[in-house]
Parts: structure tokens; C-alpha cells; sequence
């Protein structure tokens, strides 16, 4: 049943109903995807008129790129804590695998990155965009520094690692998971089926090749 809606007044109540609608957006994306969510489905979820919701959001873009900016800093510390443990083993080989399975094990943060630059920031206001651009550039400033102290990678190389990972979790995600339709013509076509990568070993592959390719691309 629908709540009947009581206006937010108080600075608290205020924040409540802000994470009561991110957790809403949060929880519809996961069952969802991105893409299919829509401002209404949001309110509805927390008993609100849309008008209500954007009193706390400009967009429902908005509201991901703020998801999308917290993911950011929870893969960050999941990331974090498995390169300490690689470095405890004085071994870089565990590097790519890190950075695709801590992204592996986060499909929203997956789900968001394959949304960002096609959806997320367009219909956001210029604040809405720096604030997230500036929590994503920390978070590859910082996994990008820990990647080349384990690697032998300059700092900037590292950063470079850790772009393409986000990056090619984003390309790589909706791909390896299909919709509907694409998942009943595989199973109809097993030909075409194989050549839809699997995501792990597929980015796994891929961040190995930049790790031993980019040393030998830097000049003399």
C-alpha cells in the first residue's frame, strides 16, 4: 500500500528520505538493471510523487551517478585490501586478477560503468558531474599508485591499468550478460553463443596484455 506522504522538514528527516531513495533506486537496479529503471518505478517505491523525489534529486540520473560514485569507493576498498595481500607475497601476478574479480563481484557497480558515458552524465547538472568525476579520478589515483608500487608500472601506467579495467568491466558486462532475447537465441545457436565472452577470464586476459604491454610502449 502506498504511504501517505509527510513533507521531510528537519535536517535528518531530510537525509533519511535522501537514503530511503537511493536504497530504493539501488534495490530496483539490482532486479532490473540500470536502464530499466525509471524516476516513477523510484518513487513509487518509497511512496512519493516524482515531484517529491526531485526535491532531494535533480534526475534520476542523479541518483545513479551518485550510486555510482559510492560503488566506486566500495570496489576501491575491496581492491585495496586483495593488492595488500599481493604485495605480502612480493608477486605482481595477482594484480589483473584483483582488479577483474573485485569488479566481478560487484555486477551494480558493473551494471553502472556500462552506463555511465551513454546515459548516467547526460541530464545532470554541472555540479552533479564534477562531484562524481572527482570521487572516480581519486579512487584511480589511489588503486592506480598501489598497482605500480606492485608492479613496476610508473604511477601513471598504473592509473592507465586500472581506467581500462573500469572501462572494459563496462563494455564487457552487458555483453556477457544478455538480454532475454540474445539468451534464447544462444541457446538456439550455439555458434553464435560462443563467441559471447565470459566476463572474468575475458578481462582477466585483457589486463594481463596491458600489464606486460605497457612498459614496452614508453619512449627512450
Amino acid at each position: 500500500m502506498k504511504r501517505a506522504f509527510v513533507r521531510a522538514r528537519r535536517p535528518e528527516h531530510k537525509q533519511q528520505r535522501r537514503e530511503e531513495i537511493l536504497v530504493a533506486a539501488r534495490d530496483l537496479a539490482l532486479t532490473s538493471g540500470v536502464r530499466n529503471v525509471s524516476l516513477g518505478a523510484v518513487a513509487e517505491a518509497v511512496g512519493l510523487a516524482k515531484s517529491n523525489i526531485m526535491r532531494y534529486f535533480g534526475t534520476r540520473e542523479e541518483i545513479y551517478l551518485i550510486l555510482a560514485a559510492e560503488e566506486w569507493r566500495q570496489w576501491a576498498e575491496a581492491v585495496t585490501t586483495r593488492l595488500e595481500a599481493a604485495s605480502e607475497g612480493g608477486a605482481s601476478n595477482g594484480v589483473a586478477a584483483a582488479l577483474a574479480e573485485t569488479l566481478a563481484d560487484r555486477p551494480l557497480l558493473c551494471d553502472l560503468l556500462s552506463q555511465t558515458a551513454t546515459t548516467l552524465e547526460h541530464n545532470v547538472s554541472i555540479e552533479a558531474a564534477r562531484t562524481f568525476k572527482r570521487a572516480i579520478l581519486a579512487v584511480i589515483a589511489d588503486v592506480g599508485e598501489q598497482v605500480a608500487r606492485l608492479t613496476g608500472l610508473t604511477v601513471g601506467e598504473g592509473v592507465e591499468l586500472v581506467s581500462a579495467a573500469t572501462a572494459l568491466a563496462g563494455i564487457l558486462y552487458p555483453i556477457a550478460n544478455p538480454s532475454p532475447m540474445l539468451a534464447e537465441l544462444y541457446a538456439q545457436d550455439p555458434d553464435i553463443a560462443a563467441t559471447c565472452p565470459d566476463f572474468l577470464p575475458t578481462l582477466i586476459r585483457a589486463l594481463k596484455a596491458l600489464l606486460a604491454g605497457l612498459p614496452t610502449l614508453r619512449e627512450d
